[in-house]
Order: C-alpha cells, then sequence, then structure tokens
C-alpha cells in the first residue's frame, strides 16, 4: 500500500471539493448545506433542477456550489457529472453517495419486477458509478486520493416489514462499501458508510404518525435531526486519509432498532 500523501492527509476543508448525490432535499440537502458553510466547494447532484439550485440558494455560497442534474443510475449521466467537476475544480474530494429511493409499502410477493430495478438501479447501481467515476479521478489527480461515504442505512442491518428492495439494496451498500475500501487503499482513496436511523426529513415525516412494526402494529417513532448527520460526515471526513471511519451508526436514540423484533 503506498504510503498515505502529506499534501492529501492535510486538505482542509476551505479547498476541498465535495460531491452530494441525492442534494435536492433530505439529508442529502442538509449535508450539502452544512459542507458549504463549513468551506467546501460543493457539487450538487439530483434529478430535480429546481430542488438542487434551492439547496445553492439556502447554502448561500453560490460561488461554491455547482448544480448537475443527474439521474446517477445513467452511466453517461454520472460520467457527464465527474466530467463538469474536473473542468470546474480539477478534482474531486469527497463523495457522499446519499441518492436513494424507499421501497414501495407493498407485500414482498406483490413487488413487480419494475419496482425491484428501481431500486437497484438507484441505490446501488448508482452508487457504483459514482465510486467508479470517484475511483477514475481521486487516483489519477495530484495529490491522489480522496474519501467516499456511502449513506447506508439501518436497514443495512435489520428490515422493515415490506421493504424487500431497499433492504436488499443497502446490505449490498456495506458489501460496495468494503469492497471499495480494500480497493481504494492502493490509490490512499478512503471509504466508509454512515447508517443513518430515523432523521427527520420530509421522507420520514410519516415516522411520526405511525409505521408498521415488525409484530404487526403501526406505531409513531422517534426522530432526529438530520443536522445531527450532517455534524457526523463532517467528522468522518475531517480524519486524514491514513485514517478512517469504517462504520458509523447515527440514530433517534429511542427508535425500535436495538431489540426490533
Amino acid at each position: 500500500m503506498n504510503a498515505p500523501n502529506a499534501n492529501a492527509a492535510s486538505t482542509t476543508s476551505a479547498n476541498k471539493i465535495a460531491l452530494i448525490t441525492g442534494a435536492g432535499s433530505g439529508i442529502g440537502r442538509e449535508i450539502a448545506i452544512a459542507l458549504v458553510k463549513a468551506g467546501y466547494n460543493v457539487a450538487l447532484a439530483g434529478r430535480r433542477r429546481e430542488a438542487l439550485e434551492q439547496t445553492a440558494t439556502l447554502a448561500g455560497e453560490a460561488s461554491r456550489t455547482l448544480v448537475v442534474p443527474t439521474d446517477v443510475s445513467d452511466e453517461a449521466a454520472v460520467d457527464n457529472l465527474f466530467a463538469q467537476i474536473g473542468t470546474r475544480w480539477g478534482r474531486i474530494d469527497l463523495v457522499f453517495n446519499n441518492a436513494g429511493v424507499f421501497s414501495p409499502k407493498v407485500l414482498l410477493e406483490d413487488m413487480t419486477i419494475e419496482q425491484w430495478k428501481s431500486a437497484v438501479d438507484i441505490n446501488l447501481t448508482g452508487a457504483f458509478l459514482c465510486t467508479r467515476a470517484a475511483f477514475r479521478m481521486m487516483k489519477s489527480q495530484q495529490p491522489h486520493g480522496g474519501r467516499i461515504i456511502n449513506n447506508g442505512s439501518i436497514s443495512a442491518h435489520a428490515p422493515r416489514p415490506n421493504s424487500v428492495s431497499y433492504t436488499s439494496t443497502k446490505h449490498a451498500i456495506t458489501g460496495l462499501t468494503k469492497a471499495s475500501s480494500l480497493d481504494g487503499r492502493k490509490y490512499d482513496i478512503a471509504c466508509g458508510q454512515i447508517d443513518i436511523g430515523n432523521a427527520a426529513t420530509e421522507m420520514t415525516a410519516r415516522m411520526q404518525t405511525g409505521v408498521p412494526q415488525a409484530n404487526g402494529t403501526i406505531a409513531p417513532e422517534p426522530v432526529m435531526d438530520a443536522a445531527h448527520v450532517a455534524r457526523a460526515v463532517l467528522y468522518m471526513d475531517s480524519l486524514p486519509l491514513d485514517a478512517n471511519v469504517q462504520f458509523m451508526t447515527v440514530m433517534a436514540t429511542k427508535m425500535p432498532f436495538v431489540g426490533r423484533g
């Protein structure tokens, strides 16, 4: 394994280049705003330009953001995304693979192949395509190296009822994280995963009114401020490239995860 590049290890947030997928809402937006405010230059990727532009406005530093509407499941779109980052800033230091969709709430036996493929294409293939593009850029830039953080989920450990496609992709993300972490060593690319439970976003609003439990009941669940997730990601990326948070779980303290079922 190559010794970590001293310049890469000492890079500060003030000159780091980051990419956030799924940056138009929820956790992606929260983290993108936090990174900009911490001094990063941030590429905002997602399928809806208007939502990405709103994130850029909320971040308040238009000169340090790049809006690139992107379907991460589309290989050509991901290649274009990284090409635009290269043209604008010439390198990439952090990729947060966040774009994802929840499973439709249907019985496993009623899930269509189209519903299954949609989750796999966005949650898993999208993360792979962005990781592959990041590897290509990070290993060739000077100084080389960088960090990739995958948004896993509590579902990477334990499923919710009627969530086969989402749960399967999040378990697969753990495999992607481990393989990327191993294969990235020779390029000084550090790869880790953050598993998030019940962060308060538009997608989790239903948690407070009641969601299915493993015993068949419907019950509300506690949520936490998504800002805590952003702080965790900033910490993970604050480490030099010779140190890595391989896996981190950030969750609402009283959510039914430990002891679920």
